[in-house]
């Protein structure tokens, strides 16, 4: 027998149907409906509130048939593994999307490369959202079964075999969630109770309840779903996908609770674990423990980097680039992290961020690309179809010797020559086709023309995102992975790269002449983007260790670069 546990607060009845046979919950205080029902591993059921039609468990952790079937009862074993976790500040994260990393297109899939991942020496891989949502191909932000792994890639058994298998070569595995919205096909959330409010709104859909009547079970909900995920599938961490359109007027956000109960799991289980957000806000609050009036979480994404990497590398300006693509811009992200800490930004039209303060560089994540950078746009184009090769290693450099906790999107070690683009599958087809005009509208006003528009519900869409593995053998492909080795191994030998130390990161740069220069520690990156250039450095700025472009020469007090070109110093 198992134990279901349902909220329905506005049904009067609420029915478990195992088969031809019914089981009635019993009433309980809040709404609650619970009772043992005669589920085995593997058992298909439905609910059924007030006699009404057959809908799947909010809560259920397997949906064999898609987010319109039936669910499947997933019986989850104690936990024998041993492993501790990984050291967030020290690590190297790489992020990728299941059903387009592999050809298979599954956890298993995945489990197939990881060895190239060791070798490359990340130390965790981030998993784009595998919370069931609608059809068979998708990014997973449109996700309506939260407990689900998605039964494309392999359903919950799938998802744990690619933790125990990353596990057991020392990799960390940290699950992108969507807390802000729920997709709209597949979404029954609504039947059981007030899950969504109507006082909040998000660019993508009705707000979830969180600080008004009725939303203590909507906490509950999304704050056991995280725990869920680390505690019975052995996920290592969470990325919280766009906490900026999580509106929670409580005395204590949802975000907060949330770290606190993750904190409590993490001593109860004796392992590390992580809780990363992506934040639009530019407020350290995010990342400031608690206990100095923040939400705890221990990193966010840095967007404010990569858009000032993006635009000098570039020279785009469109959308909120426009605030950006100043050397300068770059200079004050390698120090302060936040480009926007309470300066005018003409994008907003308004005051933008707040100081970062004394925050270490290990509350930040940096990269030069990610799936939103690149797949949100028009034709899905990564850096490497952008910039030549000497930018790529430029960005590579940057990112990895800066004073964050770098990230990886995947491919990008090897300057893979296929896009990412957006690609879905709603079953709806008005909805596709809604999805599809309104994606279509948001190019166009950020200057792309019509011709560049892929339609995400073409299945071509997601066969051309699939990685080409068979380009690591071939130029330039090979090299470019050789450069992202030699720099990942320089981090890890040297202490101060892995410091944080925001305060220690000496940056110099000429505007004019269009380079940089940044010491940390023994270790000096300099590069020049557009000109043959002398950056001056000192005569204890060491020996060149690692060098991009023809020419790069060392002097007694300076480096020579070619256009182009990039040179890392050891002393």
């Amino acid at each position: 027998m198992t134990r279901l546990r349902i909220w329905a607060p506005h049904a009067s009845t609420v029915d478990v149907i195992v088969g031809n046979e019914r089981h009635r919950l019993a009433p309980r205080i809040y709404g609650f409906h619970e009772g043992e029902v005669p589920l085995a591993d593997g058992t298909r059921y439905a609910l059924s509130l007030d006699g009404a039609d057959p809908l799947p468990d909010p809560r259920s952790r397997w949906q064999p048939d898609g987010v319109y079937g039936r669910s499947a009862h997933v019986a989850h074993g104690r936990d024998d593994e041993i492993w501790r976790g990984r050291d967030l500040a020290a690590s190297v994260l790489y992020e990728l999307h299941v059903g387009a990393f592999s050809p298979e297109g599954t956890f298993d899939g995945v489990i197939g490369k990881l060895d190239h991942l060791v070798a490359l020496g990340v130390d965790a891989i981030e998993l784009m959202p595998v919370a069931e949502f609608p059809g068979e191909r998708g990014w997973g932000y449109d996700g309506v079964d939260l407990y689900a792994a998605h039964h494309a890639y392999g359903g919950p058994q799938g998802l744990r075999r690619l933790v125990r298998a990353a596990h057991e070569r020392g990799l960390a595995v940290v699950l992108d969630v969507v807390y802000n919205h729920l997709g709209p096909d597949g979404n029954y959330l609504e039947r059981f109770g007030p899950y969504f409010t109507d006082r909040h709104h998000t660019p993508w859909g009705r707000a979830m309840n969180y600080d008004g009547p009725d939303s203590g079970p909507v906490r509950q909900f999304v704050v056991e779903n995280a725990l869920g995920w680390m505690r019975d599938i052995g996920i290592d961490g969470v990325r919280l996908d766009a906490i900026h359109a999580i509106v929670d007027l409580s005395a204590t956000h949802v975000i907060e609770e949330l770290t606190r109960r993750v904190d409590e799991l993490s001593r109860e289980l004796g392992r590390t674990l992580w809780v990363i957000a992506e934040s639009d806000l530019n407020d350290p609050k995010v990342v400031r423990p608690r206990g100095e009036r923040g939400w705890g979480c221990d990193a966010q994404w840095s967007d404010d980097l990569h858009h000032a990497l993006h635009t000098v590398l570039t020279g785009e300006r469109a959308g909120y680039y426009g605030d950006f693509g100043r050397m300068a811009d770059l200079a004050k992200a390698l120090r302060d992290a936040y480009v926007y800490d309470g300066r005018p930004s003409d994008f907003r039209r308004r005051v933008h961020g707040r100081p970062a303060g004394d925050l270490s560089g290990h509350r930040f994540l940096a990269y030069s690309q990610d799936h939103d950078q690149v797949g949100n746009r028009a034709r899905g184009e990564r850096l490497s179809q952008l910039v030549p090769p000497d930018r790529l290693r430029i960005a590579a450099a940057v990112v990895l010797l800066s004073p964050y906790v770098p990230m990886l999107f995947m491919g990008e070690e090897w300057a893979a020559s296929t896009p990412f683009l957006y690609f879905t599958d709603h079953i709806d087809e008005r909805l596709g086709h809604a999805v599809s005009e309104g994606r279509r509208r948001e190019f166009e006003r950020f200057g792309w023309p019509p011709t560049d528009f892929v339609d995400p519900q073409s299945p071509a869409s997601f066969e051309r995102s699939r990685l080409d593995w068979s380009e690591l053998s071939r130029e330039p492909h090979s090299s470019m992975l050789a450069w992202y080795r030699r720099l990942i191994a320089l981090r890890r030998e040297v202490p101060e790269l892995r410091d944080g130390r925001r305060d220690l990161a000496h940056v110099a740069f000429d505007e004019e002449q269009r380079w940089l220069a940044m010491r940390r520690g023994p270790v000096t990156l300099a590069f020049s983007l557009d000109r043959a250039v002398e950056v001056p450095l000192g005569v204890d700025a060491g020996e060149l260790a690692l060098t991009g472009g023809d020419g790069v020469r060392r002097s007694s007090d300076s480096v020579r670069l070619p256009a182009g070109g990039v040179a890392v110093l050891r002393r």
